[in-house]
């Protein structure tokens, strides 16, 4: 299986390289901005690819592919431009690509507007807006076969392998149980076409992800 990773050398992404290539039969096509930080693997095929480009640099910079995940972010610093709209260019020019299995790194509370909205809003606010649009774009305005992942703030604690999906149980994720679940969902037709709330829990990773 051919399996895009966007975001390749972000916090999750970078886990998730790893996760994937363990897999000898799968070769992982790691697309960021500067490829030469990417993992290194003889199953792992960096390449670059910059969110601010156009619409047809994104299609030529997109290699052919069986699935793709988006895990980039812009850390807060860059939102409209990365996490809104370079997500969007990405799925429209995946689907030119021919490659109709998307999965998205996304957040909780993205598709609940009230968090994000009114007298007391979330101090991640304009994190969820973009995400919130993103999402609802994927949702909306493709056909692509997408799973979208939620879980909620991230930890740099080490991976329990078991985890919470489809409810909140707490409201942390450790980064590598996120990684584990992406690189576990892409390869699960049975996630398609559902938003997955996620938290660190108490059921193990490949039966979370076979029973969503």
């Amino acid at each position: 299986m051919k399996i895009i990773v966007i975001g390749a050398t972000g916090r999750v992404g970078k886990q998730l390289v790893k996760k994937l290539a363990a897999d000898k039969s799968d070769q992982i096509l790691a697309g960021a901005r500067k490829p030469e930080n990417i993992e290194k693997g003889a199953n792992i095929k960096p390449f670059k690819i910059d969110l601010h480009d156009t619409k047809d640099a994104i299609l030529n910079e997109l290699p052919e592919a069986d699935a793709l995940i988006f895990a980039a972010g812009s850390g807060g610093k860059d939102l409209l431009q990365v996490d809104l709209n370079g997500a969007v260019k990405v799925m429209i020019e995946a689907a030119k690509r021919g490659i109709e299995r998307f999965v998205m790194l996304s957040s909780r509370d993205s598709l609940t507007p009230d968090s994000f909205s009114g007298d007391d809003p979330s101090p991640l606010a304009n994190y969820l807006i973009a995400k919130h649009f993103a999402d609802l774009w994927l949702i909306k305005n493709t056909t692509l076969d997408y799973t979208i992942l939620q879980p909620t703030s991230l930890t740099e604690t080490a991976g329990t392998g078991k985890v919470s999906l489809g409810e909140y149980t707490n409201n942390e994720n450790s980064i590598e149980n996120v990684a584990d679940v992406l690189a576990a969902i892409v390869k699960s037709d049975n996630t398609i076409g559902k938003i997955l709330p996620m938290s660190d829990g108490a059921t193990p990773i490949a039966d979370a992800v076979s029973e969503a």
